[in-house]
């Protein structure tokens, strides 16, 4: 049973105060050959608008790459849109320099910003020698086509909806099965909590329910970004994707999957789904949506 959340909540906000006090930030691995690092350092400046950093710097290859490139693509393998093709291999194989980034530290109100910022970071990465990206913070790979369209779709979004579609799409691994429960991982890179489902059993679902539980995960991670009420999610509350679907009760949990210290550990915790009792509760108003639904694993460090 997951640890209950031991931040504070703000009075009448969904803002929060973890109670660990760690901050989050994006850290970018970009890898080409030939990397200079004063241009570098250069294009992080002016495309993170004087708050991203060049954190790192190696010039020789890393025998590791393909290693942590693969474990990055193979968690959002299924969703099949990250389009990580024999190119963008043959980019980590022969790269002989690695640069780190580091973005400004992450709060709830800067989420959405910072992580627009990053993706116009990864593309000003790309046209400046960079060959291919991954995110450290989230575990995620795209290729380079993959992630100059995001970029482009996140700098012309002209509604939240649309920005949060596309900073998804870049950062937030949507589903992931440990075995027992399925989880998002990233949302801390946009400011919020990550979701996790917890069946009643173990047992291998039918592949209707199993398609209900990943995309009520995935649904209940963009209410959070978008619908959630200005006074926030509160302990108890029901949520269903559709009137005839399950129906969960949401809590907030501590993030116990990863340490403090773990890039991917959300200070925010979790809303642990747990399915609902018969009767009549409060639940959680949604708008009809046609997510892209996907189911990840996740790789140990």
């Amino acid at each position: 049973m997951s640890k209950v959340w031991q931040g504070h909540v703000i009075d009448g906000t969904r803002f929060v105060v973890p109670a660990s006090g760690v901050t989050p930030r994006h850290v970018l691995c970009a890898v080409g050959v030939g990397l200079d690092p004063d241009v570098i350092s250069r294009v992080v400046e002016e495309a993170g608008a004087g708050e991203f950093t060049l954190d790192e710097f190696q010039r020789e290859p890393d025998a590791r790459m393909r290693e942590a490139f693969e474990a990055a693509v193979a968690s959002r393998r299924i969703t099949g849109v990250d389009e990580f093709g024999d190119d963008d291999w043959a980019a980590v194989d022969a790269h002989d320099s690695v640069a780190y980034v580091l973005s400004p530290p992450i709060s709830q109100a800067t989420g959405l910003d910072v992580s627009r910022r990053a993706l116009a970071v990864t593309a000003a990465l790309l046209a400046n020698g960079a060959t291919a990206v991954k995110n450290e913070s989230s575990g995620v790979a795209c290729g380079r086509e993959r992630w100059l369209a995001l970029a482009s779709e996140a700098a012309a979004a002209e509604t939240v909806d649309d920005l949060v579609g596309a900073l998804v799409q870049a950062w937030v691994v949507p589903v992931i099965h440990d075995g027992e429960v399925y989880y998002s991982c990233g949302m801390h890179l946009l400011g919020e909590a990550d979701v996790e489902l917890a069946p009643r059993s173990t047992a291998a679902p039918e592949p209707e329910v199993l398609l209900e539980w990943v995309t009520t995960v995935e649904v209940a991670g963009y209410y959070l970004l978008t619908e959630q009420p200005d006074h926030g999610v509160q302990n108890g509350e029901g949520f269903r994707i559709t009137p005839d679907a399950s129906r969960w009760i949401m809590n907030r949990v501590e993030c116990e999957r990863f340490e403090d210290d773990d890039f991917f550990h959300n200070p925010y915790g979790y809303w642990r789904l747990t399915p609902a009792a018969r009767g009549p509760q409060r639940q959680a108003r949604l708008k009809r949506r046609n997510p892209r639904t996907t189911l990840g694993t996740r790789r140990k460090r």
